[in-house]
C-alpha cells in the first residue's frame, strides 16, 4: 500500500473539513513567524540602542570608578592600552567624566559633562547621528556643546544659545565658563536625555583642569561572531588591575529583557499552537470516527495496528506541511518587507520610549532569522504529530469486528 498517495486520497476525500484544519495551522504559523521576526527586531533594536548609544560592547575603568565616579579615579597611560586593543579587531575611544551645574537666564539644572574623543568616539558609538537640530560637535568650535532633549526643554534653550556651566575643577578651583548649544539629542537614554552635555576632549580638560588620564575606555566589538565572554575574558587579561565589563553587566536590565523576551516568545508558541492542536485533533479524531468501518475491515483483510496509526499520522503530516508552505510563504516575504518598511507607532507614542533607560523609537523593524523561522515550524510540526498521536492509536487498536458493526 502506497500510504501517501492513500493518505493524499483520504484528505481530499474530506478537503472541507482538511481545509480548516489547514487554514488555521497556516494562519496560525503565519502569525508566529511574523511576530517571531518582529520580536527580532525589537530586540535587535533594543541591544544596537544599548550598544551603539550608552555603552558600547565592553568599557575599561578604574577599579571602584563605577561605584564612586570620583573625577580624580583614572586610567593612566591609556593610549598603548587603547592600541592593544585596536590590534585585536576592535575601536576603543577614551571619555572622560564630570558633573556640574548648568544655567541659562533663571533656569538651572545639574549635568553631566562628558568629554569626548571625536575622532574616535564616532567608531565606538552611534550618537553622533542621534541629533535632533543643530549639528555634532567639531574641533573648529571649542566652546560649542550638544545636549539632551529634556535638559534642552528644562533650561529653555536652543541650538544658538548660550548657557553657563559651573563645577570644581580638578585642582580644586573653580571650573565656570559660557558654551553656546551647538545641537540637541534626540531620545538616547534618560541620563543623556535629562543630564547630558557633551563637548570636545581638549575643551574638557582645560575647564576642569586634567591634562591627562581617562575616566573610561569605551570598545566596539569587531569580532561580533565571537562569544561575548571570550571577548571579555581576552580584554581583561589585556588590562591587568582594571575593571573590564561587557554590556551585559553594564547593563542588566536589557540583557534580562532580551533573554526573558526569548522565553515568551516560547510561551507564545506554546499557547498558540496548543489551541491549534485542539483543533487538528478534532478534526482527525472526526475523520477517524467516519471510517472506523473502513479501518475494520482493511484490519479483518490483515493491515497491521502499525500501518494504520501510519496512515493516520501520515495524514496530519501531509496537512501540516501544507500548512507550514503556506504559512511561510505568506509570512516571510512580509517579514523581509518589514526590514525595509517598519511599523510607525508614533501616532501611540510621540518620543521614543524608554526601557531599562534605553530609548526604543516607536518605528518598529523585523529581522528575519533562522530562529524566527525554524522554531515556530518546527515546533507547530512537533504539536501536530502530539495531537494526531490519540486518533492514529483508537483506530489503530480498534477491532475489526466492533469497527464494522460500529454505528
Amino acid at each position: 500500500m502506497n500510504l501517501f498517495l492513500y493518505s493524499l486520497r483520504n484528505i481530499w476525500r474530506s478537503r472541507q473539513r482538511s481545509g480548516v484544519v489547514i487554514g488555521a495551522m497556516a494562519f496560525a504559523g503565519f502569525i508566529m513567524i511574523c511576530y517571531a521576526a518582529l520580536l527580532e527586531g525589537f530586540l535587535l533594536t533594543a541591544e544596537n540602542n544599548a550598544v551603539g548609544m550608552v555603552t558600547g560592547h565592553f568599557q575599561i575603568h578604574d577599579l571602584g570608578y563605577r561605584d564612586d565616579p570620583d573625577l580624580y579615579k583614572l586610567i593612566n597611560g591609556a593610549d598603548p592600552l587603547i592600541a592593544k586593543i585596536e590590534a585585536l579587531g576592535h575601536h576603543a575611544a577614551g571619555r572622560l567624566f564630570a558633573f556640574g551645574l548648568a544655567a541659562a537666564g533663571s533656569s538651572s539644572a545639574g549635568v553631566s559633562v562628558r568629554g569626548v574623543d571625536l575622532e574616535r568616539e564616532i567608531t565606538v558609538s552611534r550618537l553622533y547621528q542621534q541629533i535632533m537640530t543643530g549639528k555634532w560637535l567639531d574641533a573648529s568650535d571649542p566652546f560649542g556643546v550638544v545636549i539632551g532633549r529634556k535638559l534642552a526643554r528644562t533650561l529653555g534653550v536652543e541650538v544658538g544659545d548660550e548657557m553657563v556651566f559651573v563645577g570644581q575643577a580638578a585642582d580644586g578651583s573653580m571650573a565656570n565658563e559660557l558654551y553656546r548649544v551647538r545641537g540637541i539629542f534626540k531620545s538616547v537614554g534618560e541620563g543623556v536625555d535629562r543630564a547630558g552635555f557633551f563637548m570636545l576632549e581638549k575643551t574638557f580638560r582645560e575647564l576642569m583642569v586634567l591634562p591627562a588620564g581617562i575616566h573610561e575606555i569605551a570598545i566596539l566589538s569587531g569580532e561580533e561572531g565571537r562569544s561575548l565572554d571570550q571577548q571579555t575574558a581576552e580584554l581583561v587579561a589585556l588590562a591587568p588591575g582594571l575593571e573590564v565589563k561587557n554590556w551585559r553587566q553594564l547593563q542588566p536590565v536589557v540583557a534580562r529583557i532580551v533573554d526573558m523576551s526569548q522565553s515568551s516568545l516560547w510561551i507564545m508558541l506554546l499557547v498558540t499552537y496548543a489551541a491549534v492542536g485542539i483543533l487538528t485533533l478534532n478534526g482527525i479524531l472526526m475523520s477517524v470516527f467516519e471510517r472506523i468501518r473502513e479501518f475494520g475491515v482493511m484490519k479483518a483483510l490483515g493491515l497491521s495496528p502499525l500501518t494504520v496509526f501510519s496512515i493516520i499520522t501520515m495524514e496530519a503530516v501531509l496537512q501540516v506541511a501544507v500548512a507550514i508552505v503556506l504559512a511561510s510563504a505568506l509570512a516571510i516575504p512580509l517579514s523581509l518587507y518589514g526590514e525595509t518598511h517598519p511599523i510607525d507607532l508614533t501616532f501611540l507614542a510621540s518620543t521614543s520610549a524608554t526601557v531599562a533607560g534605553i530609548a526604543i523609537d516607536p518605528v518598529w523593524y523585523c529581522k528575519v532569522t533562522r530562529n524566527s523561522i525554524v522554531m515556530p515550524i518546527i515546533l507547530m510540526f512537533g504539536v501536530t504529530l502530539i495531537a494526531v498521536i490519540y486518533p492514529a492509536a483508537k483506530a489503530a487498536l480498534i477491532r475489526p469486528v466492533q469497527a464494522i458493526y460500529y454505528r
